[in-house]
C-alpha cells in the first residue's frame, strides 16, 4: 500500500502492540501470584522487580514484532497468515526475554510468569490485530477515511495495479474504475474493476464520482496519450500519481527513492543495507562464534581421521564468488586426494567420484567438510544462510546460459540456503536453485534466516546430492 496512508495506521499498530506487550506482562504476574491454583512458598515478590524488566522486554519485543514481518505490507488477505506471523514473533519475543534473564543475576524470575506471558501476548496480540482491522473495515464499509481512485490506462499495468487495489482495502483507497482508449472496453472488468468510460472523458468522470487520486498506468510507448492526459488535468484538483511501465525490468527489492526532489527507481539492489546489514552481520558472529565452539570436538576428530587416512594438508582452500560478485578464499576439509584437479580439471564432484578419499566420502555424504566454513563466516567472507558460492571459472559460464544469474550475488555467500534446505544441492537444476535463491533474496529477514537454520538441523546435514 501507499507509505503515506499506511504510516499512521502502521504507528497506531506498533502502540498498540507494545501496550498489549506490557499488559501481558502483568496479567502473567498477577495470575502467578496472586490466583489460588498457584502456591507461593517463596512469597510473592514485589511487582517493581517485574516493572524494572519491562523497558528491556518492549526493546526485544519492538524487534522481534518488527522482523517478525507484523508490519509488513500484507500479500495475503487471510487473517491465518498474520495469526501465524503473531505467534511466531510471540515466540521469538518470549524466548528473547527468557535469554535476557539469564544475564541479570539478582533476581530469578519465575518460569511460570514466563510461559504465562507468552500465552496472554499471543491472546492479546491476535484479539487487537482482529479488532483493529474489523474496526477499520466497519468505518470503510459506511465510507469514513476512504479515498475514491481511477486508473487511466487498461493494458497490464493498470491491470496489476487494480490488483494491488483489491488486495489491500485496508489502504482507505478505494478504487471506483479503470478508463480507455478502446470504446470496445468499456463494461469490461479488470481484477474486478471496470472500464466505465473513454480517457478524454476523464474530467466528467471526476466530477461525477468525486474522485480524490489519480493514477495514470499508461504503456511507455503512449508518451503522446501521457502529454494528453496531463494537459486534461492540468484544471483539476486531483492528486495525480504515476506508475511508471517497468514491471517487466524490476528485479530484487525494486522500490523508488528520491534523491534531491527527482524519483529514482531502483530495479534490483541487495537487501543488505543500513540496519538490515547491521543486524545480519551481528547475527553472523554470534552465532558462529557459539557454533564454532559447540563443533570444535567433531572438527577436531575430522581433522585427525583426514590426517591419518592421507598425505595433504587437513584445511582445502579454493577462490569463491560472494556478494557484488567480490572472491575470497573459502575452507572446507580435505576430501579428495592431493592434486586430484591436475588430470581432470575444474569440474563439480559427482557420484561414485573417484577422487574422493575414504573419510572425504563420509564427511561430504555428511556435510562435514564445510564445517570450516563457520571461520569464513566469523571473518565476514560469508554468512551462515545465503546462495551457496560458486568457483568464478563456473559463474562465468552460468551467467551466459542461465538468465539473472548473477543477480544471487546481490547476498553474501552463505554455508547453508534455501534451496539447499529444499533437497538442492550438487547436481540439481540450477534454474530452480537459482529460483529458491532469488526468492530468500527477495524475501530476506531474519527470522527467515533463523527457520532455514532450524530446517538445515531437523532436515538432517546428510543429503543424497551431496557428494
Amino acid at each position: 500500500m501507499l507509505k503515506k496512508h499506511n504510516q499512521l495506521f502502521l504507528t497506531l499498530m506498533i502502540v498498540t502492540d507494545l501496550v498489549m506487550v506490557a499488559a501481558s506482562w502483568f496479567a502473567a504476574y498477577y495470575t502467578r501470584f496472586y490466583f489460588d491454583f498457584f502456591s507461593t512458598p517463596m512469597g510473592v515478590p514485589p511487582v517493581w522487580i517485574y516493572i524494572n524488566l519491562l523497558p528491556v522486554i518492549l526493546v526485544v519485543w519492538f524487534f522481534a514484532l518488527r522482523f517478525g514481518e507484523m508490519y509488513s505490507p500484507m500479500r495475503s488477505d487471510s487473517r491465518f497468515n498474520e495469526y501465524y506471523r503473531i505467534l511466531k514473533a510471540a515466540t521469538i519475543g518470549s524466548v528473547m526475554v527468557v535469554a535476557a534473564t539469564f544475564f541479570y543475576r539478582e533476581y530469578s524470575y519465575s518460569r511460570a510468569v514466563m510461559g504465562l506471558f507468552w500465552v496472554y501476548s499471543s491472546f492479546f496480540l491476535i484479539l487487537s490485530h482482529t479488532t483493529v482491522r474489523a474496526i477499520l473495515r466497519k468505518l470503510r464499509s459506511k465510507g469514513y477515511n476512504l479515498r475514491y481512485v481511477l486508473i487511466v490506462g487498461t493494458g497490464d499495468l493498470g491491470q496489476t495495479l487494480a490488483g494491488a487495489f483489491a488486495r489491500h482495502p485496508e489502504s482507505g483507497l478505494k478504487l471506483v474504475g479503470m478508463l480507455t482508449d478502446d470504446p470496445s472496453e468499456v463494461g469490461v472488468k479488470y481484477n474486478g474493476c471496470e472500464v466505465i468510460g473513454l480517457i478524454d472523458d476523464v474530467s466528467s468522470h471526476i466530477d461525477k464520482m468525486s474522485i480524490d487520486q489519480i493514477f495514470i498506468a499508461l504503456p511507455r510507448h503512449a508518451n503522446e496519450r501521457l502529454e494528453k492526459t496531463l494537459n486534461l488535468l492540468g484544471s483539476e484538483y486531483v492528486d495525480i500519481k504515476l506508475a511508471p511501465d517497468i514491471l517487466q525490468f524490476m528485479r530484487l527489492n525494486a522500490g523508488v527513492e528520491d534523491f534531491d526532489g527527482i524519483p529514482i527507481v531502483s530495479l534490483s539492489e541487495s537487501p543488505m543495507y543500513g540496519w538490515n546489514r547491521v543486524f545480519k552481520r551481528v547475527f553472523d558472529i554470534l552465532f558462529s562464534s557459539i557454533f564454532i565452539v559447540l563443533w570444535s570436538p567433531v572438527m577436531a576428530i575430522v581433522a585427525t581421521l583426514i590426517k591419518l587416512e592421507s598425505k595433504g594438508p587437513v584445511v582445502f582452500k579454493q577462490e569463491r564468488m560472494s556478494l557484488g560478485g567480490g572472491r575470497f578464499t573459502i575452507y572446507k576439509f580435505r576430501s579428495m586426494r592431493q592434486g586430484a584437479e591436475n588430470e581432470t580439471g575444474a569440474i563439480w564432484a559427482q557420484k561414485e567420484d573417484v577422487r574422493r578419499t575414504k573419510v572425504g566420502e563420509f564427511i561430504r555424504r555428511a556435510s562435514l567438510d564445510e564445517l570450516p566454513q563457520l571461520f569464513n563466516v566469523l571473518m565476514g567472507d560469508m554468512s551462515l544462510v545465503g546462495p551457496r558460492p560458486e568457483r568464478p571459472m563456473f559463474v562465468e559460464d552460468f551467467s551466459k546460459t542461465v538468465p539473472m544469474y548473477m543477480l544471487r550475488h546481490k547476498m553474501k555467500a552463505g554455508i547453508t540456503g534455501w534451496a539447499q534446505v529444499n533437497g538442492l544441492r550438487g547436481q540439481t537444476s540450477l534454474e530452480k536453485r537459482l529460483e529458491f535463491d532469488l526468492y530468500y533474496i527477495e524475501n530476506w529477514s531474519l527470522m527467515f534466516d533463523i527457520k532455514i537454520l532450524w530446517l538445515t538441523v531437523w532436515k538432517g546435514f546428510v543429503n543424497e546430492h551431496a557428494y
